[in-house]
């Protein structure tokens, strides 16, 4: 997983509460669940960023990207992390190859959400208008440096700014677009 920020499509997140949250429009981008960090010894087992849940997100899944990774064994590996054998990998070399490589299920594969929770893959693309209906720009990415999911939103110049995905800031989304409170969208 390249640098601070998750790849589109990863994660899950509570966000305020909206009458049609985007989680209830299902898109079918996949839902990435980790990425390869790198190697881990040199039998072949890799390193994991995780998303979402943990470890416990991972477990279900047995067929990562389209079936082109098939789960062997995983394992926490103590620093909010994991360890994990493919099948497809048999040595150290392959293992650094596939670093920054996503792992990857549809969302048919995942259960369903509850009112106000969402996948990342559901908020970036979508525009961002402030509360006048004054476009503001696109969510081009979601982060989370550990107090919660932040928007980051580029605006038609190019220029960039956050706002965190609060219902102070997010009064209300849906699956074309989301609201910035003027106080966030001055950024």
């Amino acid at each position: 997983m390249p640098g601070p920020s998750s790849p589109p499509g990863e994660g899950m997140g509570e966000g305020p509460s909206s009458p049609e949250p985007a989680a209830n429009q299902p898109s079918k981008r996949p839902i990435t669940l980790a990425a390869i960090a790198g190697a881990h010894g040199v039998a072949g087992e890799v390193r994991l960023k995780l998303f979402g849940e943990g470890i416990a997100s991972l477990r279900p899944h047995k067929a990562f990207n389209g079936g082109a990774l098939t789960l062997e064994k995983l394992r926490d590996d103590g620093k909010g992390g994991a360890i994990a054998r493919f099948t497809q990998i048999a040595d150290r070399t392959a293992a650094e190859a596939l670093r920054g490589t996503t792992l990857s299920v549809p969302r048919s594969a995942l259960p369903p959400l509850a009112d106000g929770e969402y996948y990342h893959a559901d908020l970036i693309g979508l525009a961002a208008l402030a509360v006048n209906g004054e476009p503001l720009g696109t969510v081009v990415a979601v982060e989370n440096y550990g107090a919660g999911d932040v928007l980051e939103i580029e605006r038609p110049t190019g220029a960039r700014f956050m706002a965190p995905m609060t219902a102070d800031a997010v009064p209300e989304w849906n699956a074309e677009r989301l609201i910035i409170a003027a106080p966030f969208a001055e950024g």
